[in-house]
């Protein structure tokens, strides 16, 4: 059995995306940002950098296994079920370059878009930058998608899954920042329609239920 220690967040709807689409069993412990809940000391013991996702595999081999870091636990699931990720070659290394692009670039964008066009103390300078790189990494995806329907080529991989959500939620939640970016990229727009069709995609993005 896994537990999840999740929120409904980006980055903690991307192990409910790849659990759903595994279909195995696991269970979810919902970790309440707003109320701080990360920062337990029993929190701690399993993700010593306070953030979710986490999880904690009872069944890996030598004993329970902790892990925190949503890449981190992606390409242990997917290397442990031998799916959405390739073994070897380079189909296996084009979706860990997209996925680590993902958790180095778009995410971080997005998020810091996001807290600085809800700050109560606007600062333009920071908006700009934050804008200006989230609108140049939307372009490189945008770039990447008219040439393969999926991120990593032909197949849909953990890089997909950890983009989806973060693209979701700037398509709802940062059109004052970004304005119609997203909804006029025509490569996005098919890739959204394409990734959001799954059914394990549309449970995942359900949970953790609050």
């Amino acid at each position: 059995m896994i537990t999840l220690y999740t929120w409904t967040t980006p980055n903690g709807r991307k192990p409910t995306i790849l659990l759903e689409e595994l279909s195995i069993p696991y269970r979810i412990e919902a970790v309440n940002i707003g109320e701080r809940q990360q920062f337990t000391a029993e929190f701690l013991a399993i993700s010593p950098n306070n953030k979710i996702p986490a999880i904690v595999d009872e069944d890996a081999e030598g004993g329970a296994l902790p892990l925190f870091e949503s890449a981190a636990i992606l390409i242990y699931l997917a290397e442990k079920h031998q799916r959405f990720l390739a073994p070897s070659g380079p189909a296996r290394y084009k979706a860990l370059e997209w996925l680590s692009w993902q958790i180095g670039g778009l995410g971080p964008m997005l998020g810091q878009l996001g807290y600085f066009e809800r700050a109560e103390e606007k600062s333009e300078q920071a908006l700009k930058r934050f804008r200006e790189e989230a609108e140049r990494l939307l372009n490189v995806m945008e770039k990447q998608l008219t040439t393969a329907p999926y991120l990593a080529g032909s197949e849909y991989t953990i890089a997909d899954i950890a983009a989806y959500p973060w693209v979701r939620a700037a398509e709802e939640r940062l059109k004052g920042a970004l304005g119609t970016q997203i909804e006029t990229s025509p490569a996005l727009q098919r890739w959204l329609t394409l990734v959001g069709e799954r059914p394990a995609v549309q449970r995942g993005m359900a949970l953790p239920k609050v």
